[in-house]
């Protein structure tokens, strides 16, 4: 694996490269990647930093891995390359953002269109093998993802940290809540969104209020 990621962030996680377990990884990916079908495709691995550089993060959305289909995965949580049906989650949030502020549901499910604005769109793993969910878990990623999470919360300020479910939410714990907002709620997923706690959780107004209230430009989400 050529790691190529945004200078930005060499600078302050680049050390994780050097690390044994990032030695690891690499060595894993590379066999998956070349005896398997896997997503993202190579280039897009890192795409949720490239697209979001360390300096213009000012919002963190949270997720567990990638799509697992063919034409979904582009390396940012939750989004969808265009021309793919949107999977329930998205339909979700984006019901959500329609309610909370009166926006229309999007044509697309890219969402670049957010990361270019200052939201990293950060899975916790960031590659997947073919039609099976999880499966490129507990090999490092969430080492070198967990790193990047801590370096935003102590080398930046009045950040917000979006945690959607279980495994999201268990990612606070690495989170200083003194100098950065941290909204939480079920995930977007039917089967957590439909039992509650879901809609109307307005996180997308809370966080833009929040933005604002820092001297930041809110997100058109």
């Amino acid at each position: 694996m050529n790691v190529k990621i945004e200078e930005s962030w060499k600078r302050h996680i680049g050390g994780e490269f050097d690390k044994p377990y990032f030695a690891a990884l690499t060595d894993f990916v590379r066999q998956e990647y070349g005896h398997n079908k896997c997503y993202p495709p190579g280039p897009l691995i890192f795409n949720a930093f490239n697209l979001c550089p360390f300096d213009d993060v000012k919002v963190v959305i949270i997720g567990q891995d990638p799509y697992h289909e063919e034409g979904q995965a582009q390396g940012l949580s939750f989004s969808v390359c265009d021309g793919t049906a949107f999977p329930p989650s998205l339909v979700n949030i984006f019901k959500e953002i329609s309610d909370d502020l009166g926006k229309p549901m999007p044509q697309s499910g890219d969402l670049t269109r957010w990361a270019r604005q200052g939201v990293l769109l950060l899975n916790a793993t960031l590659t997947v093998r073919a039609h099976q969910a999880a499966s490129h878990q507990h090999k490092g990623w969430e080492e070198f993802t967990d790193a990047a999470i801590k370096a935003l919360s102590a080398d930046r300020d009045h950040l917000v940290f979006i945690l959607w479910g279980g495994y999201a939410r268990s990612k606070a714990r690495l989170i200083d809540a003194g100098r950065h907002l941290i909204l939480q709620s079920v995930h977007p997923s039917p089967l957590s969104a439909n039992r509650g706690g879901w809609f109307g959780n307005h996180h997308f107004s809370t966080c833009n209020a929040y933005l604002s209230q820092h001297g930041m430009k809110p997100i058109d989400w």
